[in-house]
């Protein structure tokens, strides 16, 4: 499957406030996590598939938080790529800190500055498929927020640009 290209986006989600009954309770960390498996499933209604690592921590998080968000990185955005594909990371917090990004109304979770797009969703479906989940999510939004530059795609095992 390294020889098939894919392109690369960014999903995100936030956490739910530990203790929603109390306004003082901190509030949830952003979450990301780069991916190559993702794709459009319908248009009528719209609808999108990521496919995360089973008992990740993304996987955790969106069993619990059906908003999550997708940003669709431009070839400029190879370093959020990367950072975001980092194994055994124990926070996410620092990975954010220096990073464009807008909270979605939809979603509150983090929509990266300059990417090609950006889209809000809401899990529709959960499908265990081996090691991973397949997350289907209806399409609650989606802006294109920058028309600059081509796609970051994803081909034997590095990243690419097309051309």
């Amino acid at each position: 499957m390294s020889r098939l290209a894919s392109g690369v986006v960014l999903v995100t989600a936030r956490e739910a406030s530990l203790d929603a009954d109390d306004p003082q309770a901190p509030v949830g960390e952003d979450v990301g996590m780069t991916a190559t498996a993702f794709l459009s499933v319908s248009l009528d209604p719209p609808l999108v598939m990521v496919s995360v690592r089973e008992g990740s921590r993304m996987d955790d998080l969106l069993a619990e938080q059906p908003l999550w968000a997708v940003s669709v990185l431009a070839e400029s955005q190879r370093h959020i790529a990367g950072r975001f594909a980092m194994k055994g990371r124990i926070s996410d917090r620092l990975l954010f800190a220096d990073i464009p990004y807008v909270r979605g109304g939809a979603s509150g979770a983090p929509l990266v500055g300059g990417a090609l797009a950006n889209l809000e969703c809401r899990t529709e479906q959960r499908i265990p498929a081996g090691d991973h989940t397949l997350i289907i999510g209806r399409v609650l939004t989606a802006t294109t927020p920058s028309a600059d530059g081509g796609p970051l795609a994803y081909f034997r095992g590095r990243y690419r640009q097309l051309g």
